[in-house]
């Protein structure tokens, strides 16, 4: 094994470790948005491994200013959609206890402004945006795989937090699930 081999497996298993230790909550409720997200973003890890190596390489090249676009879209959907949970979704620690929370998903409103006037999901089309940045940094049998597999994760995590939030909004969650799309505005 190379030392690059090395790192890249440290690299694999402290992020790992992390991510396990993070998402700790969601291995006692493997039907939850939390356990599919686990699984995607395990799959976002070892895309990051095949694609480390060529990051910044040829970085005016069509594909790594797609990738680039893709990703700087990532960092804005999930600072704003984190921001609009924190502000509108008045979020609180009690709140919503016995589900895989992280703590700005324990919203006590339903948040339908900014992003999520658009789209369901900002934090995951976030994931989205950023898997398939990472993916154009090396387009390749292998690291489309690891995409399409986190996507479908992603579609998973989704459903599964629809479910969720219908069980705890009800009927005002269907009714704004009738009028966005789930990661991409107008599209899907």
């Amino acid at each position: 094994m190379s030392n690059g081999q090395i790192i890249k497996l440290a690299i694999f298993l402290l992020a790992t470790g992390s991510l396990i230790y993070v998402s700790r909550d969601s291995f006692h409720f493997l039907r939850s948005h939390a356990f599919y997200r686990f699984l995607a973003w395990e799959c976002m890890l070892i895309l990051f491994i095949l694609v480390v190596d060529r990051w910044f390489l040829d970085p005016f090249s069509p594909w790594q200013l797609v990738s680039w676009l893709l990703m700087l879209i990532s960092a804005w959907l999930v600072l704003h959609g984190i921001y609009l949970l924190r502000l509108v979704g008045h979020p609180a620690k009690d709140h919503r206890s016995g589900e895989p929370l992280m703590a700005f998903e324990k919203t006590t409103e339903l948040v339908t402004v900014g992003a999520y006037n658009y789209i369901r999901h900002p934090l995951y089309s976030s994931l989205l945006f950023l898997m398939w940045g990472m993916f154009f940094k090396f387009p390749a049998v292998s690291s489309a795989a690891m995409a399409l597999a986190a996507t479908g994760f992603l579609v998973a995590t989704a459903r599964a937090d629809e479910a969720e939030c219908i069980r705890y909004f009800g009927p005002s969650y269907e009714a704004y699930m009738k009028q966005t799309k789930m990661f991409i505005p107008f599209v899907f």
